[in-house]
């Protein structure tokens, strides 16, 4: 069964720092596309970062990089997002997502393809 645990987030101010982890299942663990897209209200779903389980390649959204650092402990089958540098417009839910690469597809689209978590509410206050 695919499971996604997640943990973190929260509130803090503008220019503050938050981590997010994100436990899985060994199934949905391995040679996959896992990391997090958002979803702030009224707004489309965006892909924040992944990182392939497979070789440790990490992808960020065009929003985030150079603030936010993906990385992985393959021992624990568990991701961290650790955002830095957060902004007002970061304010999201949060989504752990694990999906396999599909033939022309983008890391973005097989987070959103795939399994996610339950959601982890992230507010930044200017």
């Amino acid at each position: 069964q695919v499971q996604l645990v997640e943990s973190g987030g929260g509130s803090v101010q503008a220019g503050g720092s938050l981590r997010l982890s994100c436990a899985a299942s060994r199934y949905s663990y391995s040679n996959s596309y896992m990391g997090w897209f958002r979803q702030a209200p009224g707004k489309e779903r965006e892909g924040v970062a992944a990182i392939y389980t497979g070789n440790g390649n990490t992808y960020y959204g065009d929003s985030v990089k150079e603030r936010f650092t993906i990385s992985q402990d393959n021992a624990k089958n568990t991701v961290y997002l650790q955002m830095n540098s957060l902004k007002p417009e970061d304010t999201a839910m949060y989504y752990c997502a694990s999906g396999r690469p599909f033939p022309g597809g983008t890391w973005n689209r097989s987070l959103l393809r795939g399994y996610r978590g339950q959601g982890t509410q992230v507010t930044v206050s200017s």
